[in-house]
């Protein structure tokens, strides 16, 4: 070959590889609104982003359990929203805490949500319950939507209950001095997160000696929870606690998930 047609064969080919660079460079420039940037965004799982359902008033009471969802011969009832028993009326004596006045104020606070029903603070959203009774024992099943800061923060309160109120006194009301008990129990796993506690008051009702006990369940499910709460002055059974959780956490998903429960 000679000296001139080698000169031009080797300018042939550094103008072609330059060629490729640029169109490269081309390719590759995020501003220019083209290249790997548009094809991540015109994927369909980039685009995808799926929210939370909102819990309607009609879904929270499809979530709600049944006779059938429970043990034993629980019957369901209408006059669950007025249920009140006097045992947990009453103040927390703050010189029972070592800590002093700010776990005193936790576990007044746990006693006046266990009477007014609202154990994880007022709803933000839609609410329903549903009771049902045994002899002397009650069960209430609740399902609501809650502002999703607030109900971590009830989530993290009742975790500490067992070691800030493991035990105190309570006076006031009609059922004179009472000892209290906090301890944790095991709930199933169900749920985005979940908090069981054992809930014993010892005083006096109409006279006479008297232990109300009361087991709770709360587990979360995106930003809403159920809430259950058994128990009376004959005691509480465990299995009845467990059961709700287990087939009550799923029909709060299929709710949630757009699906209709097996009623």
């Amino acid at each position: 070959m000679t000296r001139s047609r080698t000169v031009h064969a080797l300018a042939s080919a550094l103008s072609a590889a330059a060629l490729l660079t640029c169109a490269a460079c081309s390719d590759g420039d995020d501003s220019s609104g083209t290249g790997a940037r548009d094809v991540a965004s015109a994927s369909p799982l980039a685009a995808q982003t799926t929210a939370p359902a909102t819990l309607t008033q009609e879904g929270a009471r499809s979530a709600l359990i049944t006779e059938k969802d429970i043990e034993d011969d629980w019957t369901q009832v209408d006059d669950a929203a007025s249920w009140r028993d006097s045992l947990l009326i009453g103040t927390v004596d703050v010189n029972d805490f070592i800590t002093g006045k700010s776990d005193a104020a936790d576990c007044q606070q746990l006693m006046d949500r266990l009477y007014s029903e609202d154990l994880l603070g007022k709803p933000s959203g839609a609410s329903a319950l549903r009771g049902f009774e045994e002899g002397d024992s009650r069960l209430l099943y609740q399902v609501a939507s809650y502002d999703a800061d607030a109900l971590s923060d009830s989530m993290d309160w009742l975790k500490s209950l067992p070691e800030k109120c493991d035990q105190f006194e309570m006076t006031g009301g009609d059922s004179g001095k009472r000892t209290v008990q906090v301890i944790e129990i095991s709930v199933p796993d169900e749920g985005d997160a979940r908090q069981g506690l054992r809930v014993t008051v010892k005083g006096t009702a109409d006279g006479s000696a008297a232990t109300l006990t009361q087991e709770i369940a709360a587990v979360r499910v995106d930003d809403n929870a159920i809430t259950v709460t058994a128990g009376g002055l004959d005691g509480v059974e465990d299995d009845s606690i467990e059961e709700a959780v287990e087939n009550g956490t799923p029909r709060l998903e299929d709710v949630l998930a757009g699906k209709t429960p097996q009623s």
